[in-house]
């Protein structure tokens, strides 16, 4: 196999003098792009900066200026008549349209013009041509008429202004229909907006609107008032010694403080009175140190420092009088510290670091890979049906006593809300208690009472639809709410009851518990989930660790395993099953949440995300252990079947995962069929402030994961309760298909991926250290075991994680190592949780014992 080339664009971090070669994911170099790959910005860069090119173009622009100059003046002339003309351009032949066209340019003209002129701009449109033309001269002879930039600002607000300006005038005259060519359609539309507000005053805002243009356009805040107090213009100051230091008003242009220090150089100066003697404004400080009162100064001169000054004033006794020269020296010069990065920024020179260049060809998922259900069915319920409803309610709550003022409703995908407001008096609690009968009023499924509602003032009652809304995958991912979000982890999560889609951030939840019966949607809002995390991430910024103990949800997410997906070291699938393996999952990614708070605590940052900006920053030495860290999202699809065999092996790591995991880019999914207390323990309810539930079978499963009731009302198929804040949110689930996932895992699977899956951390039981004396072969010892042994005895703890921290091995070796420490009697035997004993308490018995071993 061929080796690719370097990349231009390498993610280096430091200058060294060998090139690092590229590594896994986790390290600090990027995968360099194959030799194919064509850059297009070179050859972009190469054609603009071809004279050709910018002759070419230039020409372009300028007679693109003057046919746009003839076409808006033809329009002005011509505009009423060529309405028409335009109008019907693409219901008639061309050539008849283009017959009665009067503008110069033709149809084309007539057609630019109107969109320009009679649309936009009006008269103000003759700017554009203007800017056009200006362009295309800068590009042919290299020079600029007048200052291209500042002349385009005004221009463009000269446009917009005489716009608005003549559209005030149409409107007063009532001439819109013979002069709305010479204001345009926004001189118009903005005036008739302004002056249904402000009537008359809208003439004031258009004044304020030049006024402010032309105070910072040209700066007006420089222009001062003469001062008429003193016949000097300047302006006396005095200082706590009684010395006067004189200020100009006005700036002092460079050009003519270079005039006076060449005069000035031609003849000497003559000292004048304070009053008449302008002085530079800056603080004067000597070149040379400064020298005693009593001593006479060593150099006839003193130079003072200005922006872009440098004023030389000769004979000093000549103004002692005036300005000690005493003072003057004791002022010291301002000096520049320049940065010491800066000299060697390593941004400047690499530029910021890119983590998605480890897979440079790397494609998002596309839109067409999800169903489009073009037959759906939409939630519709009929204005009869609704009053029918409303009627029902309304007669239900009479029958028991209960008076409302109002009802209101609203048609959400799989239920509609009705909003009641009760009349005074009337106790919340009554209506709350008619549940049932208000259900069997409406002959409805179940219906969910919400009393109050929050932050409304209103009373909720939720009536499943007769005929519900499927909300497709397709639908919620093509939104702009979720297209466009920039949250760390967007989650699409479904349909509120008003049809907006609602897409959360599972790095703010920080953690998400779900829970559901059989067959309520538990599964497909777990492939909601990582859909849409694959929709908006790139692998190098999110790995999944997926737990499956049922062996057939997620098998399907195994072609994605060299993009997204994270296991063991001697791990053979990615999908973890095995319940033993589970176990060793968790902790080994407890260790990984260790590792990364070493890492933060070495960066000084407090999260995840303000250690990766320092890190594509280049601010952080990927040879002290840095590295770019990709946020990592565990999904345990069936909570319940791991505790009910591994029990508190799974809870702890779990909770303390919970607990701590946030700051560091780790964060947990949990499902669960059965939301009982022995498997959604209070450790692990604590610390999941986010819950979902699905329909569950009794009230008391929904108390147990929501904290209330309610879950055991839904109508299922998707329909859910999201618990938020304290807040409670209904959802309607998208629906995501079995082929859809397989498309999708397909797609990201055939492309380029990395070697391998992203590698956990190595972990052993806290039985790895076990083992019997005649199990080890102290004649086949490690190679660091002396320095594994000198290791344990100076610091006295006989720990496992020591070894692997210090010497930065994996966890297998290090217990290996106890294992050979235990049967060479330096450590104690395995206590638990609790650290061996070390039997040897100092250096020079460990060393008498390594000679033993050795046979000296």
């Amino acid at each position: 196999m061929a080796q690719p080339t370097t990349s231009p664009r390498q993610n280096t971090l430091r200058r060294s003098p060998e090139p690092r070669p590229a590594g896994r994911t986790g390290e600090s170099g990027s995968r360099p792009r194959p030799k194919s790959s064509f850059n297009w910005g070179l050859a972009l860069d190469r054609w603009l900066t071809d004279q050709r090119s910018t002759l070419t173009l230039g020409v372009l622009l300028m007679g693109l200026a003057g046919g746009l100059l003839f076409a808006f003046v033809s329009y002005l002339l011509h505009g009423n008549a060529d309405q028409s003309a335009v109008d019907s351009a693409l219901s008639r032949p061309l050539a008849e349209s283009g017959s009665e066209t009067r503008n110069w340019l033709g149809l084309v003209g007539a057609s630019v013009a109107h969109a320009f002129v009679f649309r936009w701009f009006g008269v103000g449109a003759l700017a554009l041509p203007v800017i056009v033309f200006l362009s295309g001269y800068k590009l042919v002879f290299r020079q600029e008429l007048v200052p291209l930039n500042r002349a385009t600002i005004g221009l463009l607000f000269a446009a917009v202004w005489t716009s608005l300006i003549i559209g005030y005038v149409v409107l007063v005259t009532d001439s819109a229909e013979t002069a709305s060519v010479w204001c345009g359609g926004i001189g118009y539309e903005v005036n008739v907006a302004l002056y249904s507000l402000f009537g008359w005053g809208n003439l004031a805002f258009i004044g304020f609107m030049l006024f402010f243009f032309v105070v910072y356009f040209f700066d007006v805040s420089k222009i001062r008032l003469p001062d008429f107090s003193r016949k000097n213009p300047s302006r006396v100051r005095p200082y706590a010694d009684d010395t006067l230091q004189t200020f100009e008003d006005t700036e002092v242009d460079e050009a003519e403080a270079e005039a006076d220090l060449d005069e000035e150089e031609e003849q000497p100066p003559v000292p004048a009175p304070v009053a008449s003697a302008p002085v530079p404004p800056a603080p004067v400080a000597p070149v040379s140190a400064p020298k005693p009162v009593s001593e006479p100064p060593a150099a006839p001169e003193v130079i003072a420092q200005s922006t872009g000054v440098t004023l030389t004033i000769k004979n000093r006794d000549a103004v002692a009088d005036q300005e000690p020269a005493d003072e003057l020296a004791a002022t010291p010069a301002p000096t520049y510290e320049p940065d010491p990065f800066e000299e060697d920024d390593l941004v400047a020179v690499h530029g910021l670091y890119d983590p998605t260049l480890d897979l440079p060809q790397y494609q998002y998922p596309t839109i067409d890979l999800l169903t489009e259900y073009a037959n759906s069915r939409k939630a519709s319920v009929s204005d009869d049906e609704l009053t029918a409803n409303k009627e029902r309610i309304e007669t239900t709550l009479r029958n028991f006593g209960i008076e409302i003022d109002s009802i209101q409703a609203s048609i959400g995908p799989t239920v509609t809300l009705y909003e009641i407001v009760p009349a005074k008096g009337v106790r919340i609690s009554k209506i709350k208690s008619l549940e049932d009968d208000i259900a069997l009023s409406l002959s409805a499924l179940g219906i969910r009472i919400i009393a109050p509602m929050p932050g409304m003032g209103t009373i909720g009652i939720e009536v499943p639809n007769k005929n519900r809304e499927m909300v497709s995958m397709r639908s919620v991912v093509m939104s702009d709410v979720f297209s466009n979000s920039k949250f760390d982890l967007p989650v699409v999560l479904g349909k509120t009851i008003s049809n907006e889609i609602y897409v959360a951030d599972l790095a703010k939840m920080p953690h998400l518990l779900m829970a559901g019966a059989t067959g309520q949607g538990k599964s497909v809002g777990l492939n909601v989930l990582l859909t849409s995390l694959i929709y908006k991430k790139h692998p190098s910024q999110l790995k999944l660790v997926l737990v499956d103990p049922k062996k057939v949800e997620l098998t399907l997410f195994n072609k994605i395993e060299r993009h997204f997906l994270a296991k063991l070291p001697d791990a053979e699938e990615s999908i973890i099953t095995d319940t033993k393996k589970v176990v060793n999952t968790l902790n080994s990614l407890c260790i990984e949440m260790d590792n990364r708070y070493n890492l933060l605590k070495d960066a000084g940052c407090r999260n995840l995300k303000e250690y990766n900006a320092k890190f594509v920053k280049r601010r952080l030495n990927p040879e002290k252990g840095h590295r770019f860290l990709p946020y990592i999202v565990l999904i345990v699809d069936e909570l319940a079947d791991l505790m009910m065999t591994a029990g508190k092996e799974v809870e702890q790591p779990i909770a303390r995962l919970a607990q701590l995991a946030r700051a560091i880019g780790i964060h947990l999914v949990v499902a669960t069929q059965r939301p009982s207390v022995n498997v959604i323990t209070g450790l692990i309810k604590a610390n999941f402030p986010a819950r979902l539930s699905f329909k569950v079978t009794s009230k008391i499963d929904s108390r147990t994961i929501l904290d209330t009731g309610g879950a055991e009302q839904l109508v299922g198929m998707g329909d859910m309760l999201l618990s938020s804040n304290s807040d409670i949110i209904r959802l309607q689930c998208p629906f995501v298909d079995t082929n859809e996932i397989e498309d999708i895992c397909e797609f990201v699977g055939n492309q380029r991926g990395y070697d391998d899956a992203y590698v956990l951390p190595e972990f052993v039981g806290d039985d790895g250290g076990q083992g019997d004396d005649k199990d080890v072969d102290l004649d086949n010892r490690d190679p660091m075991f002396d320095e594994a042994a000198r290791l344990i005895v100076i610091h006295q703890q006989g720990s496992t994680s020591l070894i692997q921290r210090k010497l930065k091995l994996g966890y297998n070796r290090a217990g290996r190592l106890v294992d050979q420490l235990e049967a060479a009697r330096i450590v104690g035997p395995f206590e638990g949780s609790k650290a061996r004993d070390v039997l040897v308490t100092d250096l020079q018995t460990l060393e008498e014992m390594l000679k033993r071993l050795k046979g000296e």
